[in-house]
Formats: C-alpha cells, structure tokens, sequence
C-alpha cells in the first residue's frame, strides 16, 4: 500500500476550492492523462521543507543542469523559489533568471526571500494557463520540477515553452517516477517516460538527454525539434 508523508498530502490536496480559483481548467485529461490539479501556494511550505535535499537529491539535480554564468534561464512554476534561488547564484550577476508562476502569491513569497538573500538578478513573471509569458528565443534553460503534469492548457503552454528557446536552448523536464511504486507520491502527480515522450514529441521536441541518478524523479533534457543537439534515445527506466 503506497503510504504518503503528511506534507506531501497537504501539497497535493491544498484545496484550490475553498480558495478563489486559482487557473481556469482546461481539458481533464490529455492524450490519455488525466490532468492534476495546480497545487495552491498555502501549501508553498512544502517545498522549502527541511527533509527535500535528502528526499529528491536537489542538489544532483542542480549540479546536472550544467548551468553557466551568465545564462539566462527560467524556473517555470517557480512557486516560492525553491529552485529559483539556487539557479540565480549558478547564473551569477550577469545571467538572469524568469521566475515564472501563475499565482501573485507564489511571486511575492519569492520576492520576499530573494529580498533577504540580497538575490537581484530574478525576472519575476506572472504567467498564465496558456503562456509563460517570456520572451521569443531568449532562454537557454527552461527548468520544470514536478509541475508539468499540472498544466491545464499543455499544448498552449509547449507551443510558447517552444518559441522562447534559443536554437541551443534546453528543457529539464522533472516528474515523479510513474513507474515505481515506492516513490510516496499520488500517482496523478507522477508520470512515466512513455507518457512525457509520446506529448513532448507531438509538441515539437526530440530528447536530448537523460539524467536518472535521483531518488524520486525522471529528468528528461529536451531541445525543440530544429535544434542543432544532438537527438538521444531514451534509456528504459527499470526497478532497481
């Protein structure tokens, strides 16, 4: 029986109901999937919690980025920066980085811990349920941590995740492993890497890497389907 931490169900049921509506929704399901609903920002504790870098690795993943000073990245659904923080100290005072979300108070939970940790080099950006809002071939790396499989609008939001890559530019894409049942994750917050193959793929991207050293998570490395990368073949994940 898949047993769940208590912080993890307050993330993942931190009810947009009882709150005004966070996005508009979209279509339930998608090419087969059934779409999660957006995890509200009363639950943004859960995301700085003390346990994360020994639950998730973060710091693996961070570290297979390959981000470089000066980049200009986005954190698409940032959330309360988490990873926003970590990817603005990597990028350094002349890279840039677009914290991007579509709730106000995600962004100001940010803003308020960029502003202690004297972090000036962020671009928050409020976001939509079809757009990131970010600008036309600018993005070197666009990072997604478990919040795709939120995503109400998916092919609005690839298109426009699509159009602000740069031809080099890259997609880290993060997801809860499908596949393994000892991951304590609600199945409809994971998905498998036949799934994210078979949508990325309609949408115009080929997979350009892999990185499969977290505890958790898939991480797919995705460029648009004109880049000069070089396409890679998708390495099965299997139980250990």
């Amino acid at each position: 029986m898949l047993v769940l931490l208590p912080t993890t169900i307050l993330a993942q049921e931190a009810t947009v109901a009882n709150k005004e509506t966070v996005v508009e929704l979209g279509p339930k399901r998608y090419m087969g999937r059934r779409i999660a609903q957006t995890m509200h920002y009363l639950g943004a504790e859960w995301l700085t919690r003390d346990s994360r870098e020994k639950e998730e690795a973060c710091s693996k993943l961070l570290a297979a980025l390959e981000v470089k000073p000066r980049q200009t990245v986005c954190d698409l659904g940032c959330g309360n920066g988490y990873y926003t923080l970590r990817l603005a100290k990597l990028v350094g005072p002349q890279g840039s980085v677009w914290a991007v979300d579509i709730q106000p108070e995600m962004l100001k939970l940010l803003t308020d811990r960029a502003a202690t940790r004297n972090v000036t080099n962020l671009k928050p950006t409020l976001g939509t349920a079809t757009s990131p809002n970010l600008p036309a071939e600018a993005i070197d790396l666009v990072l997604l941590v478990d919040v795709y499989h939120e995503f109400s609008h998916p092919e609005d939001m690839l298109e426009d995740v699509r159009a602000c890559l740069n031809p080099t530019g890259r997609v880290a894409l993060v997801e809860y492993r499908e596949e393994d049942p000892d991951v304590p994750i609600k199945p409809l917050h994971k998905m498998s890497q036949r799934q994210v193959m078979k949508e990325y793929e309609a949408n115009g991207f080929k997979l350009v890497g892999q990185f499969d050293e977290l505890p958790w998570q898939h991480v797919f490395f995705f460029a648009r389907d004109d880049s000069p990368l070089e396409e890679v073949e998708l390495n099965p994940w299997r139980q250990p």
